[in-house]
């Protein structure tokens, strides 16, 4: 495997700004000397053909001790650290000019932690790249182990065609927070410009599976070798920024168009002349079963038909509107099979606060979110948030499709109401519990279901074509969506001797519940 990234650590340097004690050590004792950074960039170019080196390498990152860093920036607001960058600079003009092929040369100076009074880290290769001024970034990148909290790691440039990520002690350019593969994994990032897609590879190749979700946007990580306690996995997700431009569409197709011969009338679908004949009809014989005698019947005996309503989805409501009611945040806990339990340790939760803002959290910590987005925080299943529709979004933030719908089963020909006080689907009232709300003084009392649903809300009837719905309170805000969950209607009037028809396999949104009505 290549080397994307040289670095190196200099020490005994007695001013860390002295870039000519950086740069090349004084004196003609070529042999006795410790490497500086000039012989760092001579021994490893860029390009060479056998011995001879063709192009070097133009960009150079300097790690200096952070107490220095921090002590230029206090005493002369980073001046010393801009004369070493435009020093180094020129020296490295000076020496390299015929092996930069056009290349600018370009140094950043940063402070780490890491390293001891006295030494520099020098850090370049083909996956280092620094931005030039005015370049915008293309594309920002960034790694989480459970798909809800994200953690930055690096920006890609334009112009940048490499980007190595790894974790602490390894060889990368960026190191990723959380990285769980060890020192010798690393993520390759290759970046042909704007107008393709980035190409992800693992190094070492066969160590790792690495795929792409394009319903949720990012890779997913996984080592192939076996490790006690399941193999660990990473997500990582390569988002374009919004100033970035677009690859252009193809250009269409030029079209031919072909007229008919004929300027007839169009062609339709016209029934066979039989000329007085007796149309082709199939024969059936003629049934030699018996008739039945009088008193006597030949019906089947079957149980009553039964209809299936489902729970596929909880509507998280905007708390804005009920601030009246003390309600702070409303909290969804889902457990490792991803299935709403308050007990024990949650895999992932989702909150909606006061302020109407959406966050997921997970033991990573806690981190604002929008919709639509996939989370998948156990490797088998994954969870859905939907955005709410426009003409919905007055009352929801956002809808949580879940992983594990919850059913039931009712009878056809028979009306049944569903509310607060309503025992029909009891079982799919999910939220009807305190723990759920949290409101002002830790008075979490009151049920999640007293907001937005009411104690009777909506009445049902399973029919040939459909269910028949009908508005049992006029408060009640009711919504249809078809079976993609998408917006249809806003029920308004609607009672038992005019309903609603809602038609199979359509949902009803009502409270927190989205409802799945099927035959």
């Amino acid at each position: 495997m290549p080397i994307y990234v040289q670095h190196q650590v200099l020490g005994r340097i007695p001013d860390v700004f002295n870039a000519e004690a950086i740069w090349q050590a004084p004196g003609l004792a070529l042999f006795s000397r410790r490497p500086l950074l000039r012989d760092l960039l001579e021994r490893s170019p860029r390009e060479h053909k056998g011995r001879a080196a063709t192009r070097c390498f133009s960009h150079v990152t300097l790690m200096l001790p952070q107490e220095e860093v921090d002590d230029d920036y206090h005493l002369t607001r980073g001046a010393r650290a801009r004369d070493l960058a435009q020093t180094l600079t020129a020296l490295h003009q000076k020496d390299f000019g015929d092996l930069l092929g056009g290349d600018q040369v370009r140094y950043d100076v940063i402070g780490t932690s890491s390293l001891a009074p006295g030494e520099i880290e020098v850090k370049f290769g083909h996956a280092v790249y620094l931005p030039a001024p005015d370049e915008k970034i293309l594309y920002n990148v960034s790694v989480s182990r459970d798909s809800a909290i994200w953690h930055p790691v690096c920006p890609i440039y334009p112009n940048q065609r490499l980007a190595l990520i790894g974790g602490e002690g390894g060889e990368a350019s960026f190191i990723a927070s959380g990285w769980p593969f060890g020192p010798d994994g690393a993520i390759l990032v290759i970046n042909d410009g704007p107008d393709a897609a980035p190409v992800v590879q693992m190094r070492p190749k066969d160590a790792y599976d690495c795929r792409f979700d394009p319903r949720s946007g990012y890779y997913t990580i996984k080592s192939t070798r076996e490790t006690p306690g399941g193999s660990p996995r990473l997500m990582l997700k390569i988002a374009r920024t919004a100033t970035a431009a677009r690859p252009q569409a193809p250009a269409a197709v030029d079209s031919i168009s072909i007229a008919p011969a004929g300027t007839g009338k169009p062609a339709v679908w016209q029934s066979r002349a039989h000329n007085g004949a007796a149309p082709d009809m199939t024969a059936i014989p003629v049934s030699h079963k018996p008739a039945n005698n009088a008193g006597e019947s030949d019906a089947t005996y079957a149980p009553v038909s039964q209809q299936r309503v489902s729970l596929v989805a909880l509507a998280m409501p905007r708390l804005s509107r009920y601030r009246d009611t003390g309600a702070q945040a409303m909290e969804l806990p889902f457990n490792r099979a991803l299935a709403l339990s308050s007990d024990g340790k949650p895999a992932i939760s989702f909150v909606v606060d006061a302020s109407d803002e959406l966050y997921a959290c997970t033991a990573e910590g806690r981190q604002r979110i929008t919709a639509p987005a996939t989370f998948t925080p156990v490797d088998t299943q994954a969870i859905r948030v939907l955005a709410a529709a426009p003409q919905m979004d007055d009352r929801y933030r956002a809808l949580i499709c879940l992983a594990q719908p919850v059913g039931a089963s009712v009878a056809s020909g028979a009306r049944f109401s569903f509310g607060r006080n309503s025992p029909m689907l009891a079982a799919l009232r999910l939220l009807d519990s305190p723990r759920f709300l949290k409101r002002a003084g830790g008075a979490n009392t009151a049920s999640a279901d007293r907001i937005g649903l009411s104690r009777e809300a909506f009445s049902f009837e399973a029919a040939a074509q459909g269910y028949k719905i009908g508005r049992l309170s006029a408060s009640q805000a009711l919504y249809h969506l078809d079976e993609k969950m998408e917006f249809v209607a806003s029920i308004g009037d609607a009672d038992t001797d005019a309903p609603y028809l809602l038609p199979t396999g359509h949902h009803l949104v009502a409270g927190h519940y989205v409802l799945r009505f099927d035959a």
